[in-house]
């Protein structure tokens, strides 16, 4: 059993990953980060006991985020996916090419999506992730 979240470099992300991990310790399980930005990840705010495996993107050419997410899921038999949404509009939900809403169509495992805070709404999403 393992558990893989999908984490971009927002408040969305910041949320999925928090949310992975207290499951990981409540399941008693494996935890993997699957970073979806370009800089490293930044797990220092987990418990300092708690095992993560972060699998890092290579560069901007590197294969699809939706992709390497659920490669990530064959590959270590994961059980749950975690995911960052972000609140959106009526008509920002007709945009197309979403990370999170194309993980939610294709994942072929349940999936937990988490919201960020109200407060961490306002937050400038980096790079690849949503």
């Amino acid at each position: 059993m393992t558990i893989i979240v999908a984490v971009a470099h927002s408040a969305e992300g910041r949320a999925a990953l928090a949310a992975a991990a207290d499951e990981a310790r409540r399941l008693d399980t494996p935890l993997v980060a699957v970073n979806l930005g370009l800089t490293p990840l930044d797990a220092t705010a987990l418990a300092s006991d708690q095992q993560i495996t972060v699998v890092d993107r290579v560069g901007r050419d590197d294969r699809d985020p939706v992709d390497a997410v659920l490669d990530e899921i064959s590959d270590r038999h994961a059980t749950r996916l975690v995911i960052g949404v972000k609140r959106r509009t009526p008509v920002g939900k007709l945009m197309l090419g979403s990370i999170s809403q194309r993980l939610l169509l294709k994942s072929p495992i349940p999936v937990l999506a988490v919201k960020a805070a109200p407060e961490d709404d306002n937050d400038i999403e980096e790079n690849g992730g949503d």
